[in-house]
Order: C-alpha cells, then sequence, then structure tokens
C-alpha cells in the first residue's frame, strides 16, 4: 500500500486569504500565507499528485483559441491537457495555479452582465479563495473520489469562513457552479480549467442539493462519481457545520 504524505506545506499567493479559513481543520492563514495540513484537512486524502499545466501556457496556447466544427473547446482543451499537462504532488503548485485560474474567471469585469446586483467584488473575492482550496479535491478516472476536503461543500464551508446565511451562501453557490456560466463563460472556463488537468463537474442540480464541484479528468465515470458522492456528503456536511461561529456567542 502506497504512504501518502501528509507534511504540512505553506505556500505564498498573490493576495491576502480572508483569516476566517482558520476556522476549519488543518487550515491557517497568515496575510499571503496560506498553510495546509492534509492530515487534519481532509476528510479523505488517498492521492497525492494532481495534473496541472503551467497557467502561462494555456494564457499563451489555449485561452485565445476558437473552436470549430471539426475540433470542439473540449477537444481543444483535451489536446492541451494532453501535450501539456504535468503531474505534480506539489499542494503550493496545485493552489497557485487554481488561484490563476479563478482570479481569471472571477474577473470584476463580469459582474455587470451577472444579473445579481447583490454580488459584489468582495463576493468575488470569496469565490475566487474557495475554489483555490476546491482544486485540491481529485476524482480518478473510475469515478472514486479520492480527494474529499471542507470546500467540496462550497456553501458550507462558505458559511463557516464568511459567515453568510443559507440564502446569500445558496445565491454565491449558483453564480459559482452555474449562473455565472452562460455560453460564453463555460467556454472560459473549459478551457481555464485545463491548468487543472480537467474540467469542472458537479454532483448537483441545484443549490439546496449541496453536492460540490471538482474538476474532474476527461473520460472519468460520472456515475460511479455520484454513487460515491452520495455515500458520504451528509456527515461531512455536518462536520463542517460544525465549525461555525455562534452568533449568540
Amino acid at each position: 500500500m502506497t504512504t501518502i504524505d501528509t507534511t504540512a506545506i505553506t505556500v505564498e499567493l498573490p493576495e491576502a486569504f480572508d483569516p476566517r479559513w482558520s476556522r476549519l481543520p488543518g487550515l491557517q492563514v497568515e496575510g499571503r500565507r496560506l498553510t495546509v495540513d492534509p492530515a487534519a484537512y481532509f476528510f479523505r486524502f488517498e492521492s497525492n499528485t494532481w495534473l496541472v499545466a503551467d497557467w502561462e501556457l494555456v494564457e499563451s496556447r489555449l485561452l485565445g483559441l476558437d473552436e470549430t466544427t471539426e475540433s470542439t473547446v473540449e477537444q481543444l482543451a483535451l489536446d492541451f491537457i494532453k501535450d501539456h499537462g504535468e503531474s505534480t504532488s506539489d499542494i503550493a503548485r496545485v493552489l497557485t495555479t487554481a488561484y490563476e485560474v479563478y482570479s481569471y474567471l472571477f474577473r470584476e469585469e463580469h459582474l455587470a452582465g451577472l444579473g445579481l446586483p447583490q454580488i459584489t467584488t468582495d463576493h468575488l473575492r470569496m469565490l475566487r479563495e474557495a475554489a483555490t482550496l476546491m482544486a485540491l479535491n481529485k476524482v480518478e478516472l473510475d469515478g472514486h473520489i479520492s480527494n474529499v476536503g471542507p470546500c467540496w461543500f462550497f456553501p458550507a464551508a462558505t458559511s463557516v469562513v464568511f459567515e453568510l446565511d443559507d440564502e446569500m451562501g445558496g445565491t454565491l453557490d449558483e453564480v459559482y457552479h452555474g449562473g455565472w456560466f452562460n455560453e460564453h463563460r463555460r467556454i472560459e472556463s473549459i478551457k481555464a480549467h485545463a491548468a487543472l488537468g480537467g474540467r469542472l463537474v458537479h454532483g448537483c442540480q441545484s443549490v439546496p442539493d449541496q453536492s460540490g464541484g471538482v474538476v474532474a479528468p476527461y473520460g472519468a465515470s460520472m456515475a460511479a462519481f455520484r454513487g460515491d458522492l452520495a455515500a458520504f456528503k451528509a456527515g461531512w456536511i455536518e462536520q463542517v457545520h460544525a465549525h461555525r461561529v455562534d452568533p449568540a456567542a
């Protein structure tokens, strides 16, 4: 049996994260420095390798490409991953790559066309931070979910860290997995997520279901993925909620 390295790592990100991420086990935030202790952070941690590609290559060689009748955007992304994807066990590299991806996807210029006036630039920051940590989750080709952390359960995690009520947490989740991605945004998402070795998929149909999202490799079994997710999510959501701050305390 392969031994998984659970040594804590520290990464310095381009911008400071909200210090309240330290409310979740295994996370410590000090300005731009984020420390992750895998043994404490993950509910399930069976793989310490991820597939990534340099964001600079995605920017220069993929974002500007247009699909054609012979080559869809998904095929462009798959070909790019085959050519440029690299396996890494460096959590810091995964997080810094993810931060670039989500800084691009959740950028301020899109707010005007979102149709949700209650979503602000501060909410975009929340999305960037949560989605960056979400990138540490992992699904294998056979559909088995090998890594699961609190940010799998997006509304639960944001209710702990940002103290959002259920309504705003659900709205933010819709922006994360649905309302933001009209077709133009979806195409952007497919290209950008090539830097994280796959495409963004969700186990849920709507906010109340709270089945989360993960960047899954192309070709992963979605049937097995849904079955695995259904078996564990309720108990782990409850564990995330246990770290909520009691306003009356």
